[in-house]
């Protein structure tokens, strides 16, 4: 297994183009239950004002995924997704890392997001960022009803912010 200061400089961010969409869905069609329409998708790629969409590469394969959706000064984290055999190597946490110093930038002052109450994996990465439980949306998924858990950071652009997002990514 590779460690994340290791896979923080082999891992390549960048924003996502049209030409990735169709490899962005075929990637989530392996860790998702349903995904986004290519329209939908491609639809979020011509609003960088209010949207944020990455991919990351791995020795030039497309290896994962994130969104941010702003709204007024909070973000909302839409997307983190890291292809099944890709996973647990710190891809995901390059990519939320790379979301809030985003969402730091663009002067947010919280971020939010849902994530399935079953997917423990993805709490633990989250509340590495600090993000917190704040409520659940019953029956919030479509395809079989699970609920999902809401998470909230509220410091964003404050020092114990940045200082935690170093730490998750092993700068700090």
């Amino acid at each position: 297994m590779r460690t994340v200061p290791a896979l923080r400089a082999q891992v390549r961010l960048r924003p996502m183009v049209d030409a990735d969409v169709d490899g962005v869905l075929v990637l989530d069609a392996l860790v998702h239950p349903t995904v986004w329409s290519p329209e939908f998708m491609r639809s979020q790629l011509g609003l960088p004002e209010s949207r944020t969409n990455l991919v990351a590469e791995l020795e030039g394969c497309l290896v994962g995924h994130a969104a941010l959706y702003v709204v007024a000064d909070e973000g909302h984290v839409t997307s983190v997704a890291v292809a099944p055999d890709h996973q647990r190597m710190g891809i995901g946490r390059v990519l939320l890392a790379a979301l809030c110093r985003d969402a730091e930038r663009r002067g947010l002052v919280a971020m939010t997001l849902e994530v399935r109450v079953s997917n423990a994996a993805a709490i633990a990465l989250y509340r590495g960022f600090g993000f917190a439980p704040s409520g659940v949306r019953p029956g919030y998924y479509a395809d079989d009803g699970e609920d999902a858990l809401i998470m909230w950071i509220h410091d964003v652009g404050e020092s114990d912010f940045k200082a935690r997002v170093d730490e998750a990514v092993g700068h700090g």
